[in-house]
């Protein structure tokens, strides 16, 4: 074999190999590409899917626990004015003694708007028995808890809360609003069913008992 041939087949041969490592080279490229591109479709999904509507209507965790008809449920307590409506709710018979204790019945059924952060029953029960009873025994004391979980003249729903980040309430202190993902709170209180509306009030349920 001559000199000459033999050198040619060499530069096809290595033409030939540079020709794969280029090929292996852009298939490796388009999977990396093909990778990417889903995890941070993911990222994203994840990121909306942790976003709660502020605007939603009853929102929240324990709004399944909320009668699904009749007086106590969301369209019976839009019928009526804030107290009454709390009254036919059962998850909210606690905060219902101690409004009445307080005499403000009447207060929370006149026109308003109001804008109410109410406690569950469970956020009551938390409340160790001995204290709880000397809060209702003492009406001032249960006043200046109760108007501390109320805003006179504005019916605020939960986006708008979040965007005013301070309420100043009936008691005369301010409570401030922090909404960061799936949750808002209220003073550190986790609103658990947020935006129900009353006919002069919108109402948001929240896990614990603010104290003044």
């Amino acid at each position: 074999m001559t000199t000459v041939t033999r050198n040619l087949r060499l530069v096809a041969l290595v033409a030939m190999l540079a020709l794969v490592v280029a090929a292996c080279g852009g298939d490796d490229a388009a999977e990396t590409t093909t990778t990417t591109a889903p995890m941070t479709t993911t990222t994203t999904t994840e990121m909306m899917d942790d976003m709660v509507d502020l605007t939603a209507v009853n929102f929240g965790s324990a709004c399944a626990a909320v009668p699904a008809d009749g007086e106590g449920s969301f369209d019976g307590m839009a019928d009526d004015p804030a107290a009454t409506a709390a009254s036919n709710n059962p998850v909210l018979s606690t905060l219902v003694t101690a409004v009445s204790e307080a005499g403000l019945v009447d207060t929370l059924n006149s026109d308003g708007p109001f804008t109410i952060f109410a406690p569950y029953n469970d956020a009551f029960a938390a409340i160790p028995a001995a204290d709880l009873d000397a809060i209702l025994a003492d009406i001032d004391l249960l006043t200046s808890f109760l108007t501390f979980h109320v805003v006179a003249g504005e019916s605020l729903d939960a986006q708008a809360l979040a965007d005013a980040g301070t309420v100043t309430t009936v008691n005369g202190a301010d409570l401030t609003i922090v909404a960061d993902g799936d949750t808002i709170t209220v003073n550190g209180a986790s609103v658990i069913c947020g935006n129900v509306q009353t006919a002069n009030a919108t109402v948001h349920i929240i896990d614990t008992v603010l104290v003044p």
